[in-house]
């Protein structure tokens, strides 16, 4: 493009839009997922993205930035957001309902994953994972709650209720006669059952 400007012709240079920031941390985010944090390298993005690495550096100060600013989005996704959409739920709907967000996604399960690898490396890392589980505990424990008055039994419900969620994606077992999703659906059925009733 040219015009002209007191007597000069002037070529004017069209920028091409930089990438947003969210996409350097969702493609962050899907290398952790796949392969792990030790993955997630600037260059190695940039190549993902398409674009050289120089607008990187726009966004975050460095790759510790970009980790951090990766925590922030999964921590907001696996508790904030997962609590407002069943805020409106019954209690026992509501655990399940979260549940089922936070760990049958194709998303979230696989960021989960990979952050409690992480955990077992970096403090900082498992500070923010035990902040996360203590919300997600937190919600079990009000579920359970509602229709349990005993307080060790709630925290021993929850407890094997976050246990079976978490643990059932690394367990080889078979379940003779049965499907991992009926065995599953059953013990979720004893945990969040009320026997006063």
């Amino acid at each position: 493009m040219w015009s002209f400007v007191e007597g000069y012709e002037v070529e004017h240079v069209v920028g091409t839009a930089r990438t947003p920031r969210a996409r350097w941390v969702e493609e962050g985010l899907a290398v952790l997922a796949s392969s792990g944090v030790d993955a997630v390298r600037v260059e190695a993005l940039a190549k993902r993205i398409g674009v050289t690495k120089g607008g990187f550096y726009g966004y975050f100060a460095d790759r510790d930035a970009l980790l951090t600013a990766m925590l922030d989005v999964w921590e907001s996704e696996a508790t904030d957001q997962v609590l407002e959409r069943v805020e409106t739920l019954d209690p026992k709907t509501k655990a399940r309902v979260a549940g089922l967000l936070t760990f049958s996604s194709n998303r979230l399960l696989p960021i989960d994953l990979a952050i409690r690898d992480w955990a077992r490396r970096d403090d900082d890392v498992a500070a923010r994972l035990r902040r996360v589980d203590n919300t997600r505990m937190a919600l079990l424990r009000e579920t359970i709650g509602v229709f349990c008055e005993d307080p060790d039994e709630v925290e021993a419900r929850s407890l094997l209720a976050f246990c079976a969620t978490i643990g059932s994606h690394f367990l080889a077992a078979d379940h003779p006669g049965r499907t991992r999703v009926e065995v599953l659906t059953r013990a979720a059925d004893l945990l969040f059952e009320d026997r006063n009733r």
